[in-house]
């Protein structure tokens, strides 16, 4: 399975208005724990999968770059990338790697199918972290 982009509905009544709108996801999964995350640009949070939960992720400011890579043992694997920015939801299902790389500074909300702290593990590192390599 891949990561999806969620397309929203809109009731045009509430934009004709001029107070601005309304748009509305729907997931398919219920959502049982969300997360504010910030991001710096340049930063990146990721290179991970989940294998207890599916992951949405809701933008809400800034810019950035979601990858994700069916194989990541695999070098000849080519990489897929969604650009992210306000009003961007994406479906990350279970069991798929990705990561977020911050063009600009970068505000957005993860919302999981399974609380964090029920999960064992609720992440596997698929590769260092670049910031984790700069210490080194």
């Amino acid at each position: 399975m891949k990561i999806e982009v969620l397309k929203p509905s809109c009731n045009l009544d509430t934009v004709r208005d001029g107070r601005g709108g309304i748009f509305t996801w729907v997931p398919p999964d219920p959502i049982l724990e969300f997360n504010m995350l910030h991001m710096h640009p340049g930063k990146v949070r990721g290179l991970h999968y989940h294998p207890h939960f599916v992951e949405y992720l809701l933008f809400v400011e800034g810019e950035g770059v979601l990858v994700t890579k069916d194989d990541p043992d695999d070098p000849k694997c080519p990489e897929e990338f969604i650009h992210v920015a306000r009003g961007v939801c994406t479906r990350t299902p279970s069991g798929v790697m990705h990561a977020v790389h911050a063009i600009s500074s970068l505000t957005f909300i993860a919302m999981l199918t399974k609380p964090w702290d029920e999960c064992d593990p609720p992440l596997v590192q698929v590769e260092p972290l670049p910031h984790t390599l700069e210490r080194v």
